[in-house]
């Protein structure tokens, strides 16, 4: 029987549902032209001329013959089931082809057609039409509205791409997936420009099946494909695609993608300080991180991160160590190395004094300047680069030799130097910055080194395999036992109610009461104990502070009084028509750190968990960590000493350390509440949480819980 559904979420989908797709033994072109030029005589051209060992059949109901292949009147005219099926007709007729196919048992097809779902309306039913008809037989669809793809190993051009005129693709084993067919071609033609070896190009167009994950996922298991390069402009199943970049990352390919459309969380969504902190492009980048995956910002970027990942040596727990010849480059490459965190640690006191006595007026320390000296006696550049690695123990190694790198005179003899350290230690990532002739960069290049001309560029690339090395060490994440189902309320609850509700999943927020009027007050602080917090109580004033709603160290009973008289006049005055269920009365903390935890459910990857520091500084600082939920403990403990501003919890500067462990169970409990709740739940904030000095806990000290309001 056919598989007659779609990809289950979460899946990725196994080398043979596509290899009908990628590598074709028979294709049909839909629409074929007997020129070259046309549509749809491009791919059937690119076919014949760049090694295709396959049969292709083109289907054209006015020409016996095209391009000198015998052609077919018909589908049904065809005297085989094709693999595969290139679609390159009107939209007004690509839906009977489809269906054509798809009854005759093709297992794929390439639609470049377009005029469906990116023209709205009618074309959005007449694609999802299509996409019924292909899944009623099993077929599976990339495209509409697609560029194609080629598999440069097998030959198979299923693209009608211009780029390919100015010369074939150089084999190797970088896949590029783009949902843009224009910019995903525009990167294998610089590819092809710069030398890179390429595996596969797929473009993916409107996604009505086949989507940017799927394609991945295939890179992932192919194994022609050691690098991939993405380029995507949104995620359409989120579950689908992160599988993905988890079966790269068990696999060890790196992952470099440009994910555009960075833009903020509109203002409709930014009814917490979570939901305005969170804004899509920071849990993007948040997500991508967890997979392992480096987020490239320009093109140069991508294809820089992706030539060096070549060398196929992801160091983790990276450093740099950088031999120059000018004290200029060695600063610049310092503070380039710097601005993205790259650690640069000085060389060991002997090693430095070691060096000292080869060559007394070199600069040791890290960046090691031999100056131009050593081009005098180019042993010393041997006994400098072996003394970083050996001595200074560094995971990378940048050597800058500019314009002298290339010299005739110099060239030979420095790349004999420099292969012996190289061939010394192949667990080394080794990188050179020279200005040299292309013969001569390719001899540095098989000795395995990567040239750059631009040492920055170098830097970040180097940075890059860090973050690979880094992402392939860590254990896979474990994923929490799934709690009881939440019962969310109606509407957004009060300040209590949302308490209440968290409480019963183990996160605990500092005693208090909920009070409608003053007596109730006055014994409910006495009995919690001076000094207490008083706050309006009201599911509609989700931020007390913006309009006083909150009064601190309140000393007394007459105290009690006064302020809860005052906090009654605010609301009145500020949101005259809110819901006033009274004034909540609660311990006054002191001695912990205050932090923010949150959660904001994103349109893509459902609810993300935030941690950072609290209080009213979180959206001007804005130095928080995301995490899709749920996790466990050690996951939130990691997103917790991932903060610029952990040392405050940790003990800087003679402060206690905080209750760390409690803080991290209070946060994975967050995320599974989360999780459990469902769609309705639109996002939580608690702040401040205060946590304790270590073995006192961590308690929430004002709650929001908001729902949705347009969900059943």
């Amino acid at each position: 029987m056919p598989d007659t559904t779609a990809t289950p979420p979460g899946q990725v989908l196994p080398m043979e549902t596509l290899s009908a797709l990628l590598d074709p033994r028979t294709v049909a072109v839909i629409g074929a032209s007997d020129e070259a030029a046309r549509i749809g005589g491009r791919p059937i051209d690119y076919m014949t001329r760049l090694g295709f060992q396959g049969r292709i059949l083109p289907v054209n109901p006015k020409r016996k013959v095209v391009q000198g292949l015998t052609a077919y009147e018909s589908v049904a005219a065809l005297p085989e089931t094709p693999d595969v099926a290139i679609i390159a007709v009107p939209a007004s007729a690509a839906a009977q082809a489809v269906e054509q196919l798809a009854e005759r048992g093709t297992k794929a097809a390439i639609m470049f057609s377009a005029g469906f779902a990116e023209m709205g309306g009618e074309g959005v039913a007449a694609q999802e039409a299509m996409l019924a008809s292909a899944r009623r037989h099993g077929m599976r669809l990339l495209g509409p509205n697609c560029l194609g793809l080629f598999n440069v190993r097998s030959g198979f051009f299923g693209t009608f791409t211009t780029s390919l005129e100015r010369g074939p693709p150089v084999p190797g084993p970088i896949g590029i997936a783009s949902q843009s067919g224009a910019y995903g071609m525009h990167l294998f033609g610089l590819a092809r420009d710069h030398r890179l070896g390429l595996s596969c190009v797929v473009t993916t167009g409107n996604e009505a099946d086949l989507n940017i994950g799927h394609m991945i996922g295939w890179m992932a298991q192919d194994p022609g494909t050691e690098v991939i390069a993405a380029y995507a402009e949104g995620i359409r199943d989120a579950e689908s695609f992160l599988a993905a970049l988890e079966l790269a990352r068990r696999n060890r390919k790196p992952v470099v993608m440009m994910k555009v459309g960075r833009s903020a969380v509109g203002s409709a969504a930014a009814r917490s300080h979570t939901a305005s902190i969170a804004g899509d492009d920071a849990v993007t980048d948040a997500v991508l991180a967890e997979y392992g995956v480096v987020r490239a910002r320009t093109t140069e970027e991508m294809l820089d991160i992706a030539r060096l990942a070549t060398r196929r040596i992801y160091p983790a727990g990276n450093s740099l160590g950088v031999l120059t010849i000018s004290g200029g480059a060695g600063v610049l490459i310092s503070d380039a190395a710097d601005a993205i965190g790259l650690p640069m640690p000085e060389m060991p006191e002997a090693a430095q004094a070691a060096l000292r006595e080869a060559l007394p007026f070199c600069a040791p320390q890290n960046p090691v300047d031999c100056t131009a000296q050593a081009l005098n006696d180019l042993s010393l550049v041997g006994r400098f680069a072996d003394a970083l690695v050996q001595d200074g123990g560094y995971q990378s190694i940048l050597a800058f030799f500019t314009h002298a790198g290339g010299a005739a005179s110099v060239a030979p003899r420095l790349r004999a130097e420099l292969k012996a350290v190289r061939d010394a230690h192949p667990d080394r990532l080794f990188v050179l910055s020279v200005l040299a002739d292309p013969h001569l960069v390719e001899q540095f290049e098989a000795d395995g080194f990567t040239v750059f001309e631009d040492p920055s560029r170098a830097v970040v690339a180097i940075h890059a395999m860090g973050r690979f090395g880094d992402a392939f060490a860590v254990p896979p994440r474990e994923t929490p036992v799934a709690g009881a189902a939440v019962a969310l309320p109606a509407t957004t609850p009060s300040e209590a109610e949302a308490k209440r509700i968290l409480g019963r999943a183990g996160i605990e927020a500092a005693p208090e009461r909920a009070c409608a009027e003053v007596e109730s007050a006055v014994a409910a602080a006495e009995a919690i104990g001076f000094p207490v917090v008083l706050k309006i109580l009201s599911p509609d004033i989700l931020h007390k502070s913006e309009i006083g709603g909150v009064l601190l160290n309140v000393a007394d009973a007459a105290a009690v009084r006064e302020g809860f008289a005052l906090l009654m006049q605010r609301a009145a005055k500020a949101a005259p028509d809110a819901r006033i269920e009274g004034v909540l009365v609660a311990k006054q903390l002191s001695g912990g750190v205050e932090c923010i935890l949150g959660v904001h459910r994103d349109p893509v990857f459902g609810p993300v968990a935030m941690f950072g520091l609290g209080g009213i500084f979180v959206e001007i600082l804005k130095d928080v960590s995301f995490r899709r939920c749920p996790f466990g403990e050690a996951e939130a403990e990691r997103m917790i000493r991932s903060i610029k501003g952990a040392p405050l919890l940790l003990g800087a500067r003679g402060r206690p350390p905080a209750d760390i462990p409690a803080l991290a169970r209070m946060l994975s409990r967050l995320s599974a509440f989360a999780h459990q709740a469902g769609p309705r739940l639109s996002g939580i904030d608690l702040n401040p949480v205060f946590a304790m000095p270590a073995g006192q806990g961590a308690f929430a000290a004002d709650a929001v819980i908001d729902i949705a309001e347009n969900d059943a």
